[in-house]
Parts: C-alpha cells; structure tokens; sequence
C-alpha cells in the first residue's frame, strides 16, 4: 500500500509541475491591464501608453491602460494593490506611493508592492503663462514674497508631489502660496493655460507642448542641473541659490503573491521595452525622461524615497 500512495504522490507532483510549468509558458493568455494612478494626458498616462504600444512588439497579449486618477494617485495605487495577484493587473507606480503613507492616506507602503522595473524620473518645475509679468524665477518670488497667499499654485493633487514641490519652494524661498489642487498635472495645466491659476509646479514634460508653442513659460527646474533640449536655458534653482533638488520616478509593479513566472515575464518586457526605439522616441517627443532601474534597484528607489519624503514631510509640517 506505502508502494502506491507513494507512486500515487509522485504522478500528481508530476501533473502539478506540469501544470505550473504550462501556465508558465502561457502567460501571459490574455490582456493584462495596465492602472495608471493618474488623469488622462498627463506625463504618466502619456508613459503608460507610450509602455503599452512599444509592448505590442515584445508580448502576445495586449496591455490595456485604465486611468484611475484621485487623492494624489491613492484611487489608482490602492487599486492596483488590492487586485488579484495573477499577474494581469500591473500598477503604474508613481513618485506618490512614498509620500501619501506618510500623509495618512493610506494603509500601504512602497513594501506593498512587487518592483517589475523603473521607466521614468523627471524633477518639478515653476511654470507660468507666457503673458505673465514675471521673466524669471526671482521676479515670481519677489512678487510672491511681496504678496503672502495672493500668488495661486496649481498642483496634481493634496499631498502629491508637485504639492510638495511647491510646499518645499515655499519654506526655502520664505514665500507662501495659495494652492488649486487638480486631479492630477494635465487638467492643472489646462486651468493655468486658461488663467485660473498663477503658477503651476510639475515635470517639464508635462508643460513641454505649451512652452514650444510659446503659450507657457517655465522659469526654473528642481534639478541638481539644467534640461536638455526645449528646457536648456531654464536655469535650476540651485543656480539662484535656493537648493532644492525635488522629483517624481515612473514604473512598473504588481501586488505580493503575483506569480513568479509572471513577475520575471513583466521584468524582461519592462527591460525590452525601455531600450525599444519607439518607446525612446515617444518618450522623447513628450519631453520625458527615461530613466530605466531593474526590480532591485527600483526596490531601493521606493525605500530611499519614503524615508526622505518622510523626513521632508515632518519638516514642511504638513497636515495629515
């Protein structure tokens, strides 16, 4: 009898493995939908997009891009977190998922969430409209400065990054800002461009089409050094001796528990995918920097920045 239960046991280990094995080699077997944690047009919907048409080259199955933008990207992370963990459900992961813990508005951390890889990393900028008075980013502050809480600061969104981009401006320039916050920089843009608000803090990129057509102007980048390109003659604010290097990081990741097989498939497409020409090239015509990490190093990214965005949160005293 012990002769057949253990010959018994091996044949099913035997078909387990076969299985696992098969559903390896299979995946993915249909769409996998892609969350972006933000509104549409904006510089992460733009790179989700940009990802998911580059993939169609790299994977048998599409990748569908669902925005779900609100509370500084927590609609969208806290979505993503809680999906199935099957592989099929990627997150686009955002600067902001090492800010809103800290903030109170959420139960996750960067601990959360499986690393697949970092696409991008762009700094924040101070932009304005081009009829605006102020040609430089000492004539802003001075006004500001001159003006406490009259000078209105359009950002993505309470608590996220842009907001404290604009808030950490605020306490090394000793100026104080009247905040608009949007669902995220594209509708913030358009408000500005409608001039509903003064200012708005967000990526280069994200103002990029406007400042060529000459309807935006960025007075300076939060960068330890200028931008290429469109931007090369917008000085950092380092250069004004305000020392404020500030940012948001793009990628990808998927909750705990996903797959093995299918966290190293999403891993090797994300590394195809961010040396693909026609990613590199839509990135480069919305003025987005590509910044490729693989899991591990994306993995210390997250960490890194949850501890500085929680020191520079206690620093900036920001409610919660």
């Amino acid at each position: 009898m012990q002769r057949i239960l253990s010959t018994l046991a091996a044949g099913l280990a035997a078909v387990l493995l076969a299985c696992g094995t098969a559903r390896a080699a299979d995946y993915p077997s249909r769409p996998i939908e892609l969350i972006v944690p933000a509104s549409a047009g904006g510089g992460t919907d733009v790179m989700a997009r940009a990802f998911a048409e580059a993939a169609r080259h790299h994977i048998a199955q599409p990748l569908n891009v669902t925005d779900r933008p609100g509370a500084s990207g927590s609609v969208g992370l806290a979505e993503a977190q809680r999906a199935a963990p099957d592989g099929y459900t990627v997150g686009v992961l955002i600067g902001e998922l090492a800010i809103v813990p800290h903030l109170g508005l959420v139960k996750f951390t960067v601990d959360d969430f499986v690393p697949v890889a970092r696409l991008n990393a762009d700094p924040a900028s101070v932009t304005v409209r081009a009829e605006a008075p102020w040609n430089s980013i000492e004539e802003f502050l001075a006004h500001a400065r001159k003006h406490p809480t009259r000078v209105s600061m359009g950002d993505s969104g309470s608590g996220s990054i842009w907001h404290l981009a604009a808030a950490a401006l605020e306490r090394k320039a000793d100026v104080s800002f009247s905040y608009t916050p949007f669902q995220g920089s594209a509708p913030g843009v358009k408000a500005l461009l409608a001039g509903e608000i003064d200012a708005m803090t967000t990526s280069p990129g994200e103002v990029a089409v406007h400042v060529a057509a000459g309807k935006l102007k960025t007075l300076a980048v939060m960068a330890d050094q200028r931008q290429p390109g469109l931007f090369a003659s917008v000085p950092t604010l380092k250069e004004k001796g305000i020392e404020l290097s500030i940012g948001t990081w793009r990628g990808l990741g998927v909750p705990p528990g996903t797959p093995p097989e299918a966290v190293a498939a999403l891993r090797e497409l994300a590394r195809k995918v961010a040396a693909d020409p026609a990613f590199r090239d839509a990135m480069a015509q919305a003025r987005l920097t590509v910044a490729y990490q693989d899991a591990d190093a994306f993995r210390r990214t997250m960490a890194e920045s949850s501890q500085h965005f929680k020191k520079l949160i206690g620093k900036l005293e920001m409610k919660k």
